[in-house]
């Protein structure tokens, strides 16, 4: 049975914005949860990214909010800036779209804090950003916490790990008891719900588990690389390709710097997005990447959080991620609204096992290639070429 926006009881103003951008039937997680954070009830959230997570507590919270009052009345904690932006952007839209006057503010680190103070007097309603900064401004009585009746942890899964859970929890902290907390994640891991539970009120904990198929569109592949050869691998590659916009993953965010200047050193335009950049230089990438100027961009998973980007025609795994469900996550940044995609995995011969675990766990083909006179081909030797 088909549902719509309409039975939650929402303002009729939010389901009209929402026909704004086409949407007109809530999500599985969106019909599940968003009665339980009407009602005031802890929510803890998992499914998949891209199955509208964000506007699962977006609207519960637009919904919630008194605009007659002058105060921060809601907050939302993510673990990288591109989606603390992200979010930011979605607020914006479903205020402009709905003619609420709902009002917010990205408040992240790297950035000068004068500027996010200014505008803290004006009292935003909603605040979206890093846990750091905010307890920084919180501790300064920049922001005032006692007002805040909703409190979000997004992609709660890092926020709740052992690099950021002790600020996360110092921020809750500083709210009232009766505050509402809602955790949503792609992935909820042991630890990420033994540690929420010190947090949590009794709360309803949905899990939208429906087996995500990776789309038909994309083509998968991979070539074999001994681990000191795998950049000269890719830049090969995209000498043949030419890819108009990729993503190129690797794992350690630490060396995103050291790979975006060893590819430019052969000639080769990309920019990379890590924790250690400034938000300018972060900025700019993104604009680059989206205008076309740059076609290659290379990020950790954790970098690319957040990110939506259209357009994106290759993805290049110079690391295979350590979670299978990183892999689905990665490819689905292309092949989207019926393009195709093609991602391409750069692999030792110890990691083929590996590729042998994805292809059974999505049920998808990753055939092993070679590149011959400026074509890919299969192998040519018999023994490689069952490979995939």
């Amino acid at each position: 049975m088909q549902t719509s926006f309409d039975q939650f009881g929402l303002d009729e103003s939010l389901v009209e914005a929402l026909k704004k951008e086409g949407i007109v039937e809530p999500t599985a997680i969106q019909e599940k949860t968003i009665p339980f954070i009407l009602d005031t009830r802890d929510v803890v959230g998992q499914s998949e990214t891209g199955t509208g997570k964000t506007l699962a507590y977006l609207l519960p919270i637009f919904q919630k909010i008194d605009t007659l009052k002058r105060e921060t009345q809601a907050m939302i904690l993510t673990p990288t800036h591109e989606l603390a932006i992200q979010i930011q952007r979605e607020i914006e839209l479903l205020a402009s779209n709905s003619g609420l006057a709902v009002t917010s503010a990205a408040i992240i680190g790297n950035v000068n804090i004068t500027r996010q103070i200014d505008k803290l007097k004006e009292k935003q309603h909603i605040i979206v950003g890093s846990s750091g900064r905010i307890l920084e401004l919180i501790q300064k009585k920049k922001i005032s916490s006692q007002t805040i009746k909703i409190m979000v942890l997004d992609e709660a899964d890092r926020l709740l790990d052992e690099n950021n859970s002790q600020t996360v929890k110092a921020v809750l902290k500083t709210t009232l008891r009766r505050t509402q907390l809602l955790l949503f994640s792609a992935t909820l891991p042991v630890v990420t719900l033994q540690r929420a539970a010190e947090l949590l009120k009794n709360p309803e904990v949905i899990r939208v588990t429906d087996k995500v198929m990776i789309a038909p569109t994309i083509s998968h592949m991979y070539f074999l690389a001994e681990q000191r050869d795998k950049i000269e691998v890719l830049r090969k590659l995209v000498r043949m390709i030419i890819p108009t916009r990729a993503l190129i993953f690797i794992n350690k965010s630490e060396e995103i710097e050291k790979m975006v200047e060893s590819l430019k050193f052969h000639g080769l335009e990309a920019e990379g997005i890590y924790g250690g950049a400034s938000k300018i230089n972060r900025r700019k990438a993104m604009d680059d990447f989206k205008s076309g100027k740059i076609s290659l961009l290379v990020a950790s998973d954790l970098a690319a959080r957040g990110l939506d980007i259209k357009g994106i025609t290759h993805i290049f795994n110079l690391d295979l991620p350590e979670d299978p469900q990183l892999y689905l996550h990665r490819v689905g940044r292309t092949g989207r609204a019926g393009e195709s995609g093609i991602a391409i995995s750069i692999v030792s011969i110890k990691e083929v096992p590996h590729i042998k675990r994805l292809e059974s766990m999505f049920e998808i083909n990753i055939g092993v290639k070679e590149m011959l006179q400026g074509r890919i081909v299969d192998p040519r030797n018999k023994s490689g070429s069952k490979r995939g």
